[in-house]
């Protein structure tokens, strides 16, 4: 399992990948996210799928950049490049893998603003190749354990919120997604591309924030400690025992 997280915000981008692998009760750990193009025209790409399938897709596409240049004018070129790459591979791989009652699974969220786009932009891909964009309306699309993040940035969330707390949101979502499933875990890779079109990049490991973590985990449970008891409280719990 995996959990990408990508945040469209008009102070910048965010995308956030834990580094977990699972296959089986084996745990190892790999990047999920990676930059591709020159210094100044890069894109970022998070997968969700099998590893096979994404190393083949990431290989091919590579053949299409080189060390200086990217092949594609705009963002909606390089959708172009990669979903031309990952039908390569579907025409490859999907019948052996279906013979191995395996489907072919490779979500992507690419993201970026490169040569004549006007302002940075973020899609989610399907393994069909056919994809949505993230707008305005509804700034972050995850992939992978979609389901445990979503409250926290559902309430906390819009396109106008700051970046700074739009990092914290997104670290929150993915806490709670490991602590929800073990198949989701450290290291964090989370990158930010700001209005100087520039992706910043860091890598955490479970240590660099477990004072966070605790401070989140006693501050959640104050807060629910000192919530003003809701009409039900009373009828099910004995008044011997009402604070």
């Amino acid at each position: 399992m995996t959990y990408c997280l990508g945040v469209k915000l008009r102070e910048g981008l965010i995308c956030l990948s834990d580094g977990r692998i699972t296959s089986g009760n084996q745990v190892s750990i790999a990047r999920k996210v990676s930059l591709h193009g020159p210094d100044d025209g890069q894109v970022c790409i998070m997968t969700s799928g099998l590893r096979s399938l994404r190393d083949k897709t990431i290989a091919y596409l590579e053949q299409d950049f080189s060390d200086d240049t990217l092949s594609a004018a705009n963002m909606i070129e390089v959708l172009d490049i990669y979903t031309r790459n990952l039908r390569r591979v579907a025409d490859e791989d999907q019948s052996a893998l279906e013979a191995s009652q395996l489907s072919f699974d490779l979500t992507a969220i690419i993201a970026g603003q490169i040569g004549d786009d006007p302002s940075p932009s973020m899609f989610l891909i399907y393994p069909e190749g056919n994809w949505v964009e993230v707008m305005e309306r509804t700034p972050y699309i995850s992939i992978g354990a979609t389901m445990y993040g979503k409250p926290i940035m559902d309430r906390m969330l819009n396109y106008e919120t700051p970046l700074e707390l739009g990092l914290q949101v997104a670290f929150l979502s993915f806490d709670s997604t490991r602590v929800s499933t073990a198949d989701v875990g450290y290291p964090l890779d989370m990158l930010t591309f700001t209005k100087d079109q520039r992706w910043r990049e860091i890598e955490l490991d479970g240590d660099d924030v477990n004072g966070i973590r605790q401070w989140w985990n006693d501050s959640v449970t104050e807060l629910a400690t000192n919530m003003p008891a809701g009409p039900w409280v009373e009828c099910l719990v004995p008044e011997s025992e009402l604070k």
